[in-house]
């Protein structure tokens, strides 16, 4: 790793606050935190690779009397530790990476010192995990998480702001649920569920409030970011097919594209997601008239702000369903899915008789309106193969996570079978 490199990258990137006008240390003092950092996350204990999190701020800067969900609960050590990647190793198994921090400062002789932990509890994740509501926000201070062997995020606070893998910076991944082609291709499943959400709508006693029309897109969003990132954190890989509605029983059965060793039965089970979004639109309406304060419709805010016990259970529903899928990547073979997110089957095998695609364009934005293209050679078995199928099929999108964590959209976008990294740590 060039920590320099990533150094400037922080520095660069970096956004001015009142509390924490800079990083807080020296370009020189980064480094050598990022050299820790890296080194630690080359080392096991009891053969497991070391997981954690550390934030740069002062004890003091703690409210010793909060804690979570809502607060940081600071815990400080009654003798300072160094900060070194041997003590990271003994002491990062009792800091849970989902739910604290190791908490970091320099001394008064300007070595970098371990003052204790603090827990923040799992609120946090949902910026990059996918929630209901608003993520937890944490304090404005650097925040290096270690993920993997080599792999590192690093932070603003909660605002994401650059990663390594692999011991290399990244700093070309794009958030793919911002594009327009994204948003576009599901443009058809959203007003079918507008279509069913006014005919109960129209049916009911009560006075609803109006949909806002993006709350179905953040809905499925956060449903397949997610997905995503429960396949990333089982580090095995995976693949998901999306495909149109119109050619679910087409997949069903056996077909020249895709052999789904496990397809499931067409029935209401299989359509649960679409089901769980009309019951979110109907119980949010209901709940509308009381909470609009002026606005013209409810919407994604009002979903995470409003206390119901009912979109609780159905976002909690949502939540398993999307862990249930990601499950199902861990059997050889892709998830085939509609555009509805009705769930065809797993373990689909990808004909390798379809042609082989010599050369993929990597898109360099979120159009793909630059790109470059690249030959497919040096990318596994499980990239080539959807390479392959949407080449013979422009209308899939495919989703492919890599065993070391990397996500990827696969589409084709005339001329080319067009792919964009994804992040997962880009801001909303």
């Amino acid at each position: 790793m060039d920590a320099t490199q990533v150094a400037c990258a922080i520095m660069d990137a970096w956004v001015p606050a009142p509390e924490s006008p800079r990083v807080l240390v020296e370009p020189e003092l980064l480094e050598a935190l990022l050299e820790i950092a890296f080194e630690a996350s080359l080392l096991r204990e009891e053969n497991r690779p070391l997981v954690f999190r550390m934030i740069l701020r002062d004890p003091n800067r703690f409210p010793p009397s909060e804690g979570p969900p809502e607060g940081l609960h600071r815990l400080l050590f009654s003798k300072p530790r160094p900060l070194t990647a041997p003590e990271l190793k003994r002491l990062t198994p009792a800091v849970d990476y989902d739910r604290s921090l190791v908490g970091i400062c320099l001394s008064d002789s300007g070595q970098f010192q371990i003052w204790g932990i603090v827990h923040s509890g799992p609120r946090w994740l949902e910026q990059f995990h996918g929630g209901r509501g608003n993520a937890f926000q944490m304090p404005d201070s650097l925040i290096v998480g270690v993920t993997a062997p080599g792999y590192m995020t690093i932070s603003q606070g909660s605002r994401p702001v650059c990663a390594i893998e692999a011991g290399r910076l990244q700093s070309d991944r794009l958030n793919v649920f911002k594009s327009s082609w994204l948003t576009a291709s599901f443009a058809a499943i959203r007003q079918e569920l507008a279509k069913l959400h006014a005919a109960q709508q129209s049916a009911a006693a009560a006075v609803w409030a109006t949909i806002d029309p993006n709350l179905t897109k953040m809905v499925a969003q956060q449903m397949t970011q997610r997905l995503i990132s429960t396949v990333q954190r089982f580090m095995h890989g995976g693949t998901l097919l999306i495909i149109p509605p119109e050619r679910a029983d087409e997949f069903s059965a056996a077909n020249q594209w895709v052999n789904l060793k496990y397809s499931f039965r067409n029935e209401e089970p299989r359509a649960r997601f679409r089901a769980l979004v009309v019951r979110v639109m109907r119980e949010l309406a209901a709940a509308g008239p009381d909470v609009l304060s002026g606005k013209s419709s409810v919407g994604w805010d009002d979903y995470g702000r409003i206390r119901n016990p009912v979109l609780t259970n159905l976002d909690e529903a949502i939540f398993e369903m999307s862990h249930m899928i990601a499950t199902l990547t861990q059997v050889d073979g892709a998830v085939v899915m509609t555009r509805r997110f009705d769930l065809l089957g797993f373990g689909g095998e990808i004909a390798s008789a379809l042609p082989e695609v010599t050369s993929v364009a990597r898109a360099l934005d979120l159009e793909a309106e630059a790109y470059r293209i690249e030959p497919t050679e040096d990318v596994g078995t499980r990239h080539r193969s959807v390479y392959r199928l949407c080449r013979a099929l422009k209308d899939v999108l495919g989703i492919v996570v890599s065993q070391d964590g990397g996500a990827t959209f696969v589409k084709w976008k005339d001329p080319h079978v067009t792919y964009w990294r994804h992040t997962t740590i880009a801001s909303s």
